[in-house]
């Protein structure tokens, strides 16, 4: 006989516990005590009473801001790395290596540090402030301005009437 001959046994019996021999008396649970109850275990954060480590650390306070901070690129950088009468977006950014793509979802700011003298058009999806708009106008260049949403207030009052 050898070992691909033997049949294999389709259905262990399952080895009942507490009926003597090996397995009996205390049926491998020790003797009295919370692990050798029914339904007995001790919580694995347990350490004896003594204050858990959790309990130790610090608690984590604060909280994390909804929106995440605007990349901010002043008008030195467009300067730099811009040609004259392109379009700058998000994705130019993008291109050009001044930004990750990681963090082009937080979106851009451009700020009025410095000095341009190229015609850029800036599209809708670049935040610029009122001072690097100033700047741009000034140069000859173009800033598409995103519209804000309308509040409810209209339809609200329409409502209440």
């Amino acid at each position: 006989m050898q070992i691909h001959e033997l049949k294999v046994k389709a259905k262990k019996s399952r080895k009942r516990v507490g009926r003597g021999g090996k397995r009996g008396t205390y049926s491998g649970r020790g003797m009295k005590g919370q692990k050798s109850r029914s339904g007995g275990n001790v919580n694995p954060l347990f350490e004896g009473g003594k204050t858990s480590l959790i309990q130790k650390l610090k608690k984590k306070r604060g909280f994390k801001a909804v929106q995440p901070k605007k990349n901010v690129f002043k008008l030195e950088d467009i300067e730099k790395n811009f040609e004259d009468g392109s379009e700058i977006t998000i994705a130019s950014f993008v291109k050009k290596g001044l930004l990750r793509k990681s963090k082009a979802k937080s979106g851009i700011k451009i700020l009025g540090t410095g000095s341009l003298t190229k015609k850029v058009i800036i599209k809708k999806d670049v935040l610029v402030s009122k001072s690097a708009i100033e700047m741009i106008k000034k140069v000859g260049g173009k800033v598409e301005v995103a519209k804000r949403k309308v509040r409810r207030a209209k339809k609200m009052s329409k409502i209440n009437k």
